[in-house]
């Protein structure tokens, strides 16, 4: 298997010189600069806590796609969720994680598997299902943000069906599909019908 590109981001130089020069004696990985990084590749970020600098740099948008690990010293329940929206997709606390755990971490994070330390996986519970219940169930909207007519309209743009033919599946008028498309795309941020559909699928809902 070929090693997993990793960059390298820390509170500190001296705390990235030494991340960059382990993982660099690691045959599992291969250090690129973060200006190189893309959507297969793992970025590594260290910090002390989720302060709005760290955040603003976990959202910079170069590296919106890149899969994250996150190093930290401290981790509230309430930053998980941030972390998460982020691109994290692993959380490691500093004191307990060893140089084979990161690579370990590293790898997982490559290959779409994600890892929670299991005090934190509760609380991110806990807030998804708060989200759930104050603010998705009152407006209609399943985990996705989709409505159920939104659902099903997308099932059948899916399938590649046109709005009059949709319209006639659904016994809507081609009026109520079309709006259901432009609340859908715009509340979403969706470019067209076909960003929608891929997001449909990436959410599993289609």
């Amino acid at each position: 298997m070929d090693p997993v590109r990793v960059g390298v981001r820390a509170v500190d130089s001296i705390t990235e010189v030494g991340l960059v020069s382990f993982l660099r004696n690691c045959r599992q990985v291969e250090v690129v600069g973060t200006d190189e990084l893309t959507e297969r590749d793992v970025l590594v970020v260290q910090a002390e806590r989720m302060t709005p600098q760290v955040i603003a740099e976990l959202r910079t948008a170069r590296w919106a796609g890149v899969p994250k690990v996150l190093l930290i010293d401290e981790l509230r329940d309430s930053d998980v969720v941030s972390a998460v929206e982020c691109g994290v997709v692993v959380v490691l606390p500093r004191s307990r994680t060893s140089g084979d755990g990161l690579v370990e971490a590293v790898v997982a994070a490559a290959s779409g598997r994600g890892l929670l330390p299991p005090d934190l996986l509760g609380g991110l519970l806990d807030s998804i299902r708060r989200l759930q219940h104050d603010v998705l169930t009152p407006r209609g909207l399943g985990a996705a943000g989709l409505t159920a007519r939104e659902v099903d309209v997308l099932k059948l743009m899916a399938e590649g069906l046109d709005t009059a033919e949709i319209s006639s599946r659904l016994c809507y008028s081609e009026r109520t599909v079309k709006n259901v498309i432009y609340e859908m795309t715009s509340r979403l941020n969706l470019r067209n019908r076909p960003h929608a559909v891929a997001y449909a699928v990436q959410a599993g809902v289609i």
